[in-house]
C-alpha cells in the first residue's frame, strides 16, 4: 500500500509562493520509490503551476485526507490541521511565540506529530533544511532599494534608485546582473557623500546571502576597531563593509573578563552589548544574527531615540533575521513584500510607513525567501529530499521513543502523541501563559 504525503497551500499571506519540494524533486521520488505517492493543493498564487505537477504525473487535488505526512513551509492555519497527522512546517513556536502558541496547543490536542524544519541540524548543530541563504540574498536587495528610496528621498540622486525589490527579479542571478552593469555608477556618486559604511550582524547563511549581494558593488572590507577612523576621513570611491562577529557585539559585564564564546552561548546573562559604540557611524546596518531574549540585544530602542537626537548617519536597518522588538528592538512589526519598509519613529515609539520620517527605515519583510520563490524552493527541497524516504517509511503510530527516524529528524521532533518531546517540554510553560 502506498504511503501518501499531502502538500499544503501556502496561507500565511498573498505574497508566499514558495513550496517545500518542487515538481521534479517530487516525480524523482515517485520513481526511485514507487510506495510514496504525493497529493499537492492547488494554489494560485504558488510559483509552480498545477500543470508543471500533472504533466509529469504528480496528483493535484484539494483532499489530502489520505495522507498521512503533510508538508508546509510557513504555519499551518487552524482549520487546515487534522488528528493524528504527521506535519512539517516552520512552526515559529521554540522561543514560545505568544501567536503560535494557539495552534501549539491545537497539534497537542490533536494528538499529532510536529516536525520543525528550523531545527533539523547535525550532531554539531549546524542547520541542514533551510532558506536562510535566499533571505539573504533578497534581504540585502530590499535593503539596498530602501537606502536608495531613503536617498532620493532626501533629495539625492544615486545609482541605486535603479534598483528593483527582489520579487520583481526572475531570479538572484538578474539581481546580480543588474548590480553589476550599475557598479561602475557608484565611484563618482560616493565621492560626493561621507563614508558610506554598510555593516553586517553575523557570518551564518543569512549573513553570506547578503553579502554576495552586496559585494558586487565596489568596497573595502574593515574591521569593527577601524569604524570610527573611517567615518571620519574625507569621501571615498568605494563603500566600506563590516561583518560583526559576537565578540564585536557584546563584553562581559565585569571590565576584567574576557569573551569566550562559548562561555557567552552558555551565560548570556554575564554579557553586555557593546553595539551602540560602532551604530553611530553606519549607514546601514543588516542584521542577520540568530536571537532569543536570554541574549543581550542588538540595537535598542533607546540607543535610536539617542541616535536621532543629533542628525545620524543611520538611513536603513534590514533586520533580515526579523524578530519583532528581538535583537532588534526598533522593529516594531513584520511587513510584506507588496509593502517592505517603514520608518522607526523613536520619539513616539511608533512606525510610519515608507521611507520618509525622522527615524531609520526599517526593511522588516518576514518571508524574504519567497521573493525568490522558485529559487528558494528548489534549493530548500534539495536539502529535504534526502529525509523523506525515511519520513514516508516510519511507523508515527508507536512511542516517541521506538520512532525509527535518523537523528536529525527525530531530534526536530516538537509534539508527537500528544504530547510535547523531551527537549520541548519548557514549552508548557508558554503554552500555560497564554491560557
Amino acid at each position: 500500500m502506498a504511503v501518501k504525503i499531502g502538500i499544503l497551500k501556502e496561507t500565511k499571506n498573498q505574497w508566499e509562493s514558495r513550496i517545500p519540494l518542487v515538481p521534479d524533486q517530487i516525480a524523482r521520488i515517485q520513481t526511485d520509490h514507487p510506495e510514496i505517492r504525493f497529493v499537492v493543493m492547488p494554489s494560485d498564487q504558488r510559483a509552480f503551476t498545477a500543470d508543471e505537477f500533472t504533466d509529469i504525473g504528480i496528483e493535484v487535488s484539494k483532499d489530502l485526507e489520505e495522507c498521512g505526512i503533510v508538508l508546509g513551509v510557513k504555519e499551518i492555519p487552524i482549520p487546515y490541521l487534522r488528528p493524528e497527522t504527521t506535519y512539517l512546517f516552520f512552526s515559529h513556536t521554540i522561543k514560545g511565540q505568544s501567536y503560535n502558541m494557539p495552534m501549539l496547543q491545537r497539534l497537542l490536542d490533536d494528538e499529532t506529530t510536529l516536525i520543525d524544519y528550523e531545527l533539523i541540524k547535525d550532531e554539531t548543530g549546524r542547520r541542514l533544511v533551510f532558506f536562510g541563504h535566499h533571505a539573504g540574498l533578497a534581504g540585502m536587495t530590499d535593503t539596498l532599494w530602501a537606502l536608495g528610496q531613503r536617498w532620493k528621498a532626501e533629495g539625492i540622486s544615486s545609482p541605486l534608485e535603479k534598483i528593483k525589490l527582489a520579487l520583481n527579479y526572475e531570479n538572484s542571478n538578474e539581481i546580480k546582473s543588474e548590480i553589476a552593469a550599475l557598479a561602475p555608477e557608484f565611484p563618482a556618486f560616493l565621492k560626493t557623500q561621507a563614508p558610506i559604511i554598510i555593516g553586517f550582524a553575523g557570518y551564518g547563511n543569512v549573513s553570506k546571502g547578503a553579502q554576495e549581494i552586496f559585494d558586487i558593488l565596489p568596497y573595502e572590507e574593515i574591521q569593527p576597531s577601524e569604524i570610527s577612523r573611517i567615518a571620519a576621513q574625507a569621501p571615498s570611491d568605494h563603500f566600506y563593509k563590516v561583518v560583526f562577529k559576537e565578540e564585536d557585539l557584546v563584553r562581559p559585564k565585569h571590565y576584567d573578563g574576557v569573551f569566550e564564546l562559548q562561555e557567552y552561548y552558555r551565560h548570556p546573562e554575564r554579557y553586555i552589548s557593546i553595539f551602540d559604540r560602532y551604530l553611530q557611524h553606519l549607514t546601514v546596518l543588516v542584521n542577520c544574527i540568530y536571537w532569543k531574549s536570554i541574549y543581550p540585544r542588538l540595537v535598542t530602542k533607546k540607543d535610536i531615540w539617542k541616535l536621532y537626537l543629533d542628525d545620524p548617519r543611520l538611513k536603513v536597518i534590514g533586520d533580515i533575521s526579523c524578530d519583532i522588538e528581538g535583537a532588534v528592538e526598533c522593529n516594531i512589526g513584520a511587513t510584506d513584500s507588496g509593502n517592505p519598509v517603514y520608518v522607526y519613529l523613536p520619539e513616539e515609539d511608533h512606525r510610519k510607513m515608507g521611507v520618509v520620517g525622522r527615524g531609520p527605515v526599517m526593511m522588516t519583510v518576514d518571508n524574504l525567501p519567497t521573493e525568490l520563490p522558485r529559487e528558494s524552493s528548489e534549493a530548500f527541497g534539495r536539502a529535504l529530499l534526502p529525509f523523506i524516504p525515511a519520513l514516508a517509511t516510519c511507523d508515527f503510530s508507536k512511542p516517541f521513543d521506538e520512532l525509527n527516524l535518523p537523528p536529525e529528524l527525530k531530534r526536530a521532533i516538537i509534539t508527537h502523541q500528544g504530547e510535547l518531546t523531551p527537549d520541548f517540554e519548557y514549552l508548557n510553560n508558554f503554552l500555560e501563559t497564554d491560557e
